[in-house]
């Protein structure tokens, strides 16, 4: 499939590809067997995904590439870069937590670009939901995640069903000491840009009064403003007791992790994307999938396990060779992790809480509307119904994200009922919808 590799950039708003981009992409061009290693925020999607839609035969029937991904968020987010290249390939997004039904109804008619979790695609595999003898190119992306154990048997029995496989691409942050012998890679060749953002982070660790973290985190909230900002936490539990504090304090938040329904999930990110929420409690589930390029700001309030983790948790801030804060909460008593270079930290003094008040709130609200891409709306339509028969003004339109069945809005929050009450029920290309605040 020919592509005009311009105007897919042009499309996605980048007015040119990066060092590792171009090299990763020449690289998948001439090689069989890749792994490109590059930090998170880096561009490593659009890297794979050019030659991928490239290496497309229009002409063919069925599936011809297999994306596979260790967790959903990461799976849908895969899927809306590559609709958003804008080069009419068809894309399929499977995943555990939904229908194995509604995944039947959509491989119907094969994609030609697959994107899967693991043992979602093991299952489909299984029950021959598709044909794999056009299936030529494979790519594990975070690969160092997918072949941790529960995800490794899925990836091996995987490999067993895909036997017309010629090329082969991992991708990830971090880089594993051995590559699996199951994988059968003869001739692999490296594109290693790790370490590529490291100055654009700046680390800062906060010595907290007590081994109790909250009040030290409120003040640091508070600092921070407006900025986007995650916090990662170890165990679900504890961001259950810290959002709760938090909402004592009026701090307008949310909260990720994998306990949590998925279509609950995929809102957490959808406010955190468009500025309806700035700061988010999250596990290190967070850590990989998610593609917000503005996060100003990581906080450590309980230190990860492994140092693969911190690199990925940093990894979501000072992306694209913007630049970022990491800070460390350090409890009275507590050593830093071995992994931490001290000699990079800079102490950040809290003030005093008396007289300080909460993060100022969200400026915007996200509303849901009941129609998506298969009811043949654009954002365009959208935008022209916010616009004509909302009323608002251009800088009054937020981010618009369009799903398969529903679309999600930016709005300001003090007309986010107003505007409930003007376009609820009303008419999008012939087609009554619902609006309503999430």
């Amino acid at each position: 499939m020919n592509i005009d590799q311009q105007s897919i950039l042009k499309k996605m708003n980048i007015q040119s590809l990066n060092p590792m981009q171009v090299e990763a992409i020449e690289t998948i061009h001439n090689n069989d067997e890749v792994v490109l290693i590059s930090d998170t925020g880096t561009g490593k999607t659009l890297a794979f995904m050019l030659p991928l839609v490239g290496s497309v035969d229009k002409e063919a029937e069925g599936v011809q590439s297999v994306i596979i991904t260790p967790t959903r968020e990461l799976a849908i987010q895969i899927g809306q870069v590559a609709r958003d290249m804008g080069t009419g390939c068809k894309i399929e997004v499977v995943y555990g937590g939904r229908s194995i039904k509604k995944d039947k109804e959509e491989l119907l008619h094969a994609p030609s670009i697959l994107i899967a979790t693991p043992g979602r695609l093991a299952d489909h595999l299984r029950r021959e939901t598709f044909d794999t003898s056009a299936i030529h190119t494979l790519v594990l992306d975070e690969y160092d995640k997918s072949l941790e154990i529960g995800f490794e048997e899925d990836v091996t029995e995987i490999l067993e069903y895909l036997t017309k496989v010629k090329k082969k691409i991992l991708t990830s942050a971090t880089t594993l000491e051995h590559i699996p012998k199951f994988l059968q890679l003869q001739s692999l060749v490296t594109v290693d840009y790790s370490k590529s953002t490291e100055l654009g982070l700046n680390y800062k660790v906060v010595n907290c009064d007590g081994k109790d973290k909250l009040e030290s985190l409120y003040k640091l909230l508070c600092t921070i403003g407006l900025e986007k900002v995650i916090v990662f936490i170890n165990y679900k539990d504890a961001i259950t007791r810290i959002s709760n504090y938090l909402k004592k304090q009026d701090v307008h938040h949310g909260i990720f992790h994998g306990s949590l329904e998925q279509r609950d999930r995929e809102r957490t990110l959808i406010q955190f994307r468009n500025g309806s929420t700035n700061i988010m409690l999250a596990t290190d589930l967070a850590a990989r999938g998610i593609d917000i390029s503005d996060i100003a700001s990581i906080i450590h309030y309980h230190f990860p396990h492994r140092e693969e983790e911190y690199i990925h948790r940093n990894g979501r801030t000072a992306r694209m060779q913007s630049a970022g804060d990491v800070y460390l909460l350090r409890g009275k008593g507590e050593d830093l992790p071995h992994y931490v270079d001290e000699s990079s930290l800079v102490e950040r003094v809290l003030e005093d809480r008396d007289g300080q008040s909460a993060p100022t709130p969200p400026r915007w609200s996200t509303l849901y509307v009941s129609a998506g891409r298969k009811d043949k709306i654009s954002k365009g339509d959208l935008a022209g119904m916010f616009f004509k028969q909302g009323g608002l003004d251009k800088d009054e339109l937020g981010l618009i994200e369009l799903k398969r069945e529903c679309a999600f809005v930016a709005v300001p929050l003090s007309k986010s009922r107003e505007l409930i009450t003007m376009l609820d029920k009303t008419k999008v290309k012939k087609r009554k919808v619902r609006v309503r605040i999430i």
